[in-house]
């Protein structure tokens, strides 16, 4: 495929609720799309489903690259393969011990149940120094009665993780051999092998997590290569990665716990490409699906990426992952009124099954969706309801039941409160990712997509104070499309924790070369062909005595340390506006990521020109009665045959076949040459 050029491109995204595709065939310039249930029980089963209704013919497609969700689910529902941990003695709670804070802020005690159970965590003497110096040798039969005692225990995979590997990983690579001639499987990882970082404790729940998720991952992605081998499909099924990369499917595995998050990742990588061709390279992203709303921010067309993910409580994930936030408030979020009296939304979902009252299958609950539905933002007759749908009028009675009686409200006044407070949720997720961390959101557009998104998105940007809203084309399958436009990507973190003024010459450009070689020869054996590579450098510094690391982007992989003490005193004021000029410096890590830059595709296709229709009232499909302060008679539009160039001043509905648009009073949308839509927001500009 290296010397060919790649025509049919397939990207897949399993959500909590739908299943997206997006097929872009560069040579007749076509798109298909697709939207399907997904099949949790076997994410497969709703890939398949999905390629079917796109009608996609696997003989005849280039790449498929495919956004998974099986590793995230199967953390954060502790649905994991049995594990053991083999380590150095006397560190066997190293994990369980963390960082010495609490589940719960308050009160006189708390529950955490670390990923890997003290009886399947064993130790074996062995001991390194910080330096990498030996102090106890790794005692071999040790480790074999170890791996043993794990197996008859029942364990599937296995974590070696010794105490200050990073520095000399010798002990490891030998236990593993070790293990490796009674173990069943290839299920292994070695703490420095994924992460060759300092910090006991981030190190050891990145392998546990790596390892307990390693056999589900490895049994589903054999699944679904078998199914799409069957249907005809003959190259590579490439992964998405957490970074916003991806890897191939024969290589995904080992690294399981890098595929963590790349559901939103693969989101946050389209609005970036997006962005920058429609000339917003600064931008707040905003991903409001059925269960869940994420947000992320992106500068100069970069998001911002970060190796300090938590899933959850002690669940530190120390692999560079797209720095996205999550809230539980999605189309499916619950409505109820708490134990006080208050309203409260999410983060209970309706999910796909039964699914929010409107879907007509069963649900009895009030969502914000139908809240939507009460308001008249969304139609009854096009959502994606069974036949014999429940009625707006036996929606509003739940609504008066369930929260308007006891708020002392009517059920439209109801809805409207369980929109705005989901709004308000949302809006506090995007302020932690650009507020709290010192970024004016007035300097930035908000991107929203997602299948929900677009629907709250004016309303959130006016709280923000944000002037402009960006609609891509799709926006319900702008993660698939992630898939589509992501590059490969290798990002590689060595510890050196060297004090700046101690460190030697050429010390620091020999890490960054060596993993710039590692990078491009992985990258050199994925079947893809490549628009170039390039590598991204930074390190992560302290000033001695402190405990949190500042990550410092660099330029040149040559730098003096006289220029790297500079950067880093500038971004350290930068971040907390105060200068330490007489603490010595530490340089801790050492991060280099290698990028190999797919060829770039055409968007302007997403929404067909053929379908464009000569002016803006041949587009409008009708008139409905929407509520925002008060009702309002609402023209509504099929994007689709929207005209070039068009303009539509709010109030306004935008409907197309994966999302809603709402225009709120006096916002003005105009749709640029790739589709885009570019909504300025009333009052703020």
């Amino acid at each position: 495929m290296p010397d060919q050029q790649v025509s049919q491109v397939v990207g897949v995204d399993v959500g909590g609720t739908f299943t997206d595709l997006v097929m872009l065939d560069q040579a007749s310039g076509t798109v298909r799309l697709a939207k399907v249930a997904s099949t949790l029980t076997n994410q497969a089963e709703g890939v398949m489903d999905a390629l079917a209704t796109a009608g996609a013919d696997l003989a005849g497609v280039d790449l498929i690259v495919h956004g998974t969700t099986t590793t995230t689910n199967a953390v954060l529902e502790r649905k994991l393969s049995r594990t053991g941990l083999i380590t150095t003695q006397g560190f066997r709670d190293v994990l369980e011990l963390g960082r010495r804070t609490r589940p719960q802020a308050y009160g006189m005690k708390g529950e955490f149940t670390p990923i890997i159970p003290r009886n399947l965590r064993l130790e074996v003497p062995e001991r390194m120094d910080a330096a990498g110096q030996v102090i106890t040798e790794l005692n071999v039969d040790a480790v074999r009665a170890a791996a043993q005692n794990l197996l008859d225990q029942g364990c599937i995979s296995v974590v070696v993780h010794f105490l200050h590997a990073y520095a000399n990983p010798a002990h490891e690579i030998r236990a593993a051999e070790v293990i490796a001639e009674i173990w069943p499987n290839e299920h292994i990882t070695m703490g420095h092998a994924l992460l060759s970082e300092s910090r006991e404790f981030e190190r050891g729940v990145t392998a546990a997590v790596n390892a307990s998720v390693q056999p589900l991952l490895q049994r589903y992605i054999k699944r679904l290569q078998d199914k799409l081998h069957t249907g005809g499909y003959r190259n590579d099924l490439l992964v998405m990665n957490g970074n916003g990369g991806m890897v191939s499917a024969g290589r995904v595995a080992v690294e399981a716990a890098k595929t963590v998050m790349s559901g939103p990742a693969s989101g946050v990588m389209a609005a970036a490409y997006t962005g920058k061709l429609a000339g917003f390279e600064n931008l707040m992203t905003y991903d409001m699906g059925g269960t869940s709303t994420d947000v992320a921010l992106i500068q100069n067309a970069t998001p911002a990426v970060s190796n300090e993910i938590k899933i959850e409580y002690a669940m530190p994930i120390h692999v560079p992952m797209v720095d996205v936030r999550t809230v539980g408030a999605g189309g499916g979020s619950i409505a109820r009124v708490n134990a006080a009296g208050l309203l409260d939304v999410g983060p209970q979902s309706a999910g796909a099954d039964p699914g929010p009252i409107c879907y007509g299958r069963g649900g009895m609950d009030p969502t914000i969706s139908d809240a939507n539905l009460l308001l008249g933002r969304l139609d009854p007759a096009k959502l994606n309801s069974v036949e014999g749908g429940v009625s707006v009028a036996d929606i509003s009675e739940i609504f008066a039941q369930q929260l308007g009686r006891p708020l002392g409200v009517d059920p439209v006044q109801a809805a409207a409160a369980v929109i705005r407070m989901a709004n308000t949720k949302m809006a506090g997720a995007i302020r932690s990712v650009s507020v709290s961390l010192g970024h004016d959101p007035r300097d930035f557009a908000l991107f929203a997509f997602g299948g929900a998104g677009p629907l709250h998105a004016c309303a959130l940007a006016r709280e923000l104070g944000v002037p402009r809203v960006l609609v891509p084309a799709r926006p319900g399958i702008t993660n698939a499309l992630g898939c589509v436009v992501a590059d490969l990507r290798h990002d590689f973190v060595r510890t050196l924790n060297t004090p700046l003024d101690a460190l030697a010459d050429g010390a620091l450009g020999a890490a960054f070369a060596q993993q710039r070689q590692v990078g491009e020869a992985l990258i050199a054996k994925e079947n893809i062909r490549l628009h170039g590579v390039r590598c991204l450098y930074s390190v992560d510094m302290q000033f001695i005595g402190q405990t949190h690391l500042l990550r410092v982007p660099i330029d040149d992989p040559a730098i003096s340390t006289a220029d790297l003490r500079t950067r880093f005193e500038a971004a350290y004021f930068a971040r907390f506006h105060v200068e330490l000029a007489e603490i010595r410096a530490n340089l801790v890590n050492v991060n280099c990521s290698v990028i190999g830059a797919r060829e770039p595709l055409d968007l302007s296709t997403l929404l067909p020109p053929e379908e464009r229709k000569a002016n803006l009232p041949q587009a409008q499909t009708g008139t409905r009665r929407v509520f925002f302060a008060n009702w309002h008679d609402t023209p509504v539009y099929w994007r689709d045959h929207l005209p070039d160039a068009a303009e539509i001043t709010g109030p306004a509905i935008i409907e197309q076949l994966d999302t809603t648009i709402l225009l709120e009073p006096g916002d003005v949308a105009r749709m640029d040459t790739m589709g885009n839509l570019i909504i300025t927001v009333e009052a703020l500009t």
